[in-house]
C-alpha cells in the first residue's frame, strides 16, 4: 500500500497492555488491542480523522443505532508472514461490500481509500498485536452506527466509523453439527439478507440458543417463503460437494455474499471442478445424504474460513458426512498458504504492508 494521503490525529496509549496477554491460548473476540480508528459524519461528511487508544465510548441513551440497529459492518484478518510483513487478506472486497451494506441502511458509505488508509496506519502502529502462532490471526472489525440523540424514526444525521482489531484463535477448533431451520427465518426477500447489519444477526440468535439444546452449533437457515432452499448458515456460507461437483446458493438479496465463499469458488474453478452456484432445495439435499453422495459439506467465512460439516440434522434425523474432507483440507492450505505468502497470488488478494 501507498503511504497516507489522508490527515490523521494519533494519540498512542501511555502503556501498551500486551503483555497482560496470554498469545497461547487466545480465546476468539476477547482481546483487543491498544488502539483503534475513529471518525464521525456530521454536516454531510466524514471528519475528525483519527486513531485513539482502544476504550469505552460515550452515547445518549437516546442513541438512534440503540432503538433502530441502523449499522452496519464488516470482519477481516490480518496475519505476518514468515519475514514479519503485514498481510491482509482481500480489505478491499470488504471496503466495497461495506458500501453496499450501508446504502441499504441508509448510512453514508465510507470512502474506500479512507476504509484502507485508516486500516493500514491502523495495523501499522498496532502490528505487535499480531499473533504467529498456527490458526491465529488479528480480527479486524470496521463498524458504523448511527450517533443521532433522537428516537423518532428516520436515518441519523450523524455517524460514527469505527476500526478496532484483536488477536483471535480458531473460532471453530472442531468440525460442527447443524440443522436445517424450516420453522424461523434469518431473511427474506427483499429484506436486508445481504446486508452485514446487526439486526440479522439478533434475530438469529432465538433459533440458534434453541438448536444448541439440541446439540447443534449451527443453522442451515432455508428461505423465508417455501422453507425449501437452502440459504446459509449463521456465521458463514455454505457449500456442499456432491457427485463431485461443488454446490452452494447464488448471491441475492437474502444472502451475504461472502468474501471468503468467492475466494473458495475460485480455488475451485482453478483447479478445473465442476462448481455450481444455483438454488439447492432440501429435499435435494436430503436424498443425497440419504443416498451417500454428499461428499463433503463445509462453511465459509472470514472468522472460521473453513469449517467442516460432520453431521446435518433434518426434522428430527441426523445424518452423519464423511470424517475424511480432502477438499476442505485442501481449500483451508491454500487459503492459508496463500494468505501466508507460502504460495503465489495470482488473484491479487493479499495486500502486504
Amino acid at each position: 500500500m501507498s503511504s497516507s494521503t489522508i490527515d490523521f490525529d494519533i494519540k498512542e496509549v501511555a502503556q501498551s497492555k500486551i503483555n497482560e496477554v496470554d498469545f497461547n491460548h487466545i480465546e476468539f473476540g476477547k482481546v483487543y488491542s491498544d488502539h483503534m480508528f475513529a471518525a464521525e459524519y456530521e454536516d454531510g461528511e466524514w471528519k475528525n480523522f483519527r486513531i485513539e487508544p482502544y476504550g469505552d465510548l460515550s452515547i445518549s441513551p437516546a442513541n438512534a443505532t440503540l432503538h433502530y440497529a441502523q449499522s452496519v459492518f464488516e470482519g477481516l484478518k490480518a496475519y505476518k508472514d514468515d519475514q514479519g510483513a503485514i498481510r491482509i487478506f482481500r480489505p478491499d472486497a470488504n471496503a466495497k461490500r461495506m458500501v453496499i451494506s450501508a446504502e441499504r441502511m441508509c448510512i453514508p458509505p465510507i470512502p474506500e481509500d479512507l476504509f484502507m488508509e485508516a486500516l493500514t496506519e491502523l495495523l501499522k502502529l498496532d502490528a505487535a498485536w499480531i499473533p504467529t502462532r498456527p490458526d491465529t490471526s488479528l480480527y479486524i472489525r470496521p463498524v458504523i452506527f448511527a450517533n443521532d440523540p433522537y428516537v423518532g424514526i428516520r436515518p441519523s444525521m450523524t455517524y460514527k466509523f469505527l476500526i478496532f482489531t484483536g488477536p483471535v484463535g480458531a473460532y471453530y477448533s472442531e468440525p460442527v453439527n447443524v440443522k436445517i431451520e424450516k420453522k424461523y427465518t434469518r431473511a427474506a426477500s427483499g429484506g436486508v439478507g445481504f446486508a452485514k447489519t446487526a439486526g440479522n444477526y439478533a434475530a438469529s440468535l432465538y433459533p440458534a440458543m434453541e438448536a444448541l439444546k439440541e446439540g447443534y452449533h449451527q443453522l442451515i437457515w432455508t428461505d423465508g417463503k417455501e422453507h425449501e432452499y437452502i440459504e446459509e448458515a449463521g456465521t458463514m456460507n455454505l457449500l456442499f460437494y456432491i457427485n463431485d461437483t461443488l454446490i452452494t446458493a447464488p448471491a441475492g438479496d437474502s444472502i451475504l455474499n461472502g468474501i471468503t465463499k468467492d475466494s473458495v469458488l475460485t480455488l475451485a474453478r482453478d483447479w478445473g471442478m465442476k462448481v455450481e452456484e444455483r438454488r439447492l432445495t432440501v429435499t435435494e439435499l436430503i436424498a443425497a445424504l440419504e443416498a451417500g453422495t454428499v461428499q463433503e459439506a463445509f462453511g465459509a467465512g472470514t472468522a472460521a474460513t473453513i469449517s467442516k460439516i460432520k453431521m446435518i440434522g433434518n426434522e428430527g434425523k441426523q445424518y452423519q458426512l464423511p470424517t475424511e474432507t480432502p477438499l476442505a483440507d485442501k481449500l483451508f492450505s491454500e487459503l492459508d498458504d496463500i494468505k501466508m505468502g507460502r504460495k503465489s497470488d495470482p488473484h491479487g488478494w493479499v495486500f502486504t504492508l
